[in-house]
């Protein structure tokens, strides 16, 4: 079966720019979907789900900043790369394109060969993953994988897998907002645990995306273990409203966490993987 081709999406005005550009991708191997209004671009980008979208600034309607700001404002698409494609030189529209979280700027008249590179230089930046979680700030991906690698070599070390069940009800119910404001309260809960309970060496990251992964000396894995279970359980039905919190304890999916202890890893697994999921194991 062969891969899905990357899709990009061009927002371009300047049809003879536009279409030199769908042909050129489209050679390269890429699928690629143009429009030639800033409003469009918006709506194409939540429907097409594009792998990067290049932007031009000068548009007829909404210029290329109002549609970084919105895709950036919106969680479907505030991680798509976007490059800038445009005639302006001067150092503050640079800036500017760069604070709205664009991830490249181009200017016109360009060479077609390094935009190219461009493209494939951020889509290999996403693909290699974030390294910190966007909600919470704690290490992810790449990471935490090399942290929990390093583990099979160094000295003795226990991990503790904190799991917040049924986050998807919750966010079904309640909103995106609400939770990730619970996903920041419970990272902050963890971080305090470890200030009072653990030493400056510990590290605390995302091991999906609402499943968080605490490495620590053994001879703390019991203290940790029994003050986080304890604040965790008590704060569960807080993260509710009021007039839901009485209902809800009677819901079977309703928020709760699960926390899974590898007392000791010298000796006992010999890959990242295996880690894994001796910790997706111990959860269930």
């Amino acid at each position: 079966m062969t891969e899905p081709k990357l899709k990009i999406l061009i927002v371009e005005d300047d049809l003879d720019v536009a279409e030199m550009l769908n042909a050129y991708f489209r050679v390269q191997g890429y699928e690629v979907f143009t429009v030639n209004w800033g409003e469009d671009g918006v709506r194409s980008c939540q429907t097409v789900h594009p792998d990067i979208v290049i932007l031009d600034i000068r548009l007829p309607d909404i210029d290329g900043y109002e549609v970084a700001r919105r895709l950036r404002g919106d969680r479907r698409t505030a991680g798509v790369p976007i490059i800038f494609l445009t005639e302006k030189r001067e150092r503050g529209d640079r800036l500017l394109g760069l604070e709205l979280g664009a991830d490249d700027y181009i200017t016109k008249p360009f060479d077609v060969q390094e935009l190219r590179l461009r493209v494939r230089n951020s889509l290999r930046r996403v693909s290699q993953g974030p390294l910190t979680n966007p909600v919470t700030g704690l290490p992810e991906g790449a990471m935490v994988d090399e942290k929990l690698t390093e583990l099979l070599v160094g000295d003795d070390a226990a991990i503790l897998f904190i799991s917040i069940e049924n986050m998807d009800v919750f966010r079904e119910a309640y909103g995106f907002v609400a939770s990730d404001d619970v996903l920041r309260a419970i990272s902050f809960m963890i971080v305090n645990t470890m200030r009072e309970f653990g030493n400056p060496q510990d590290f605390l990251g995302h091991l999906d995306g609402s499943g968080f992964v605490l490495v620590l000396s053994s001879p703390n894995l019991a203290v940790m273990s029994e003050k986080l279970r304890s604040r965790l359980e008590q704060s569960m039905e807080y993260f509710y409203p009021i007039k839901d919190r009485e209902q809800i304890k009677k819901h079977n999916h309703r928020l709760n966490s699960k926390i899974a202890e590898v007392a000791s890893i010298k000796n006992k697994f010999i890959s990242l993987d295996q880690i894994k999921a001796e910790l997706i194991r111990l959860k269930k």
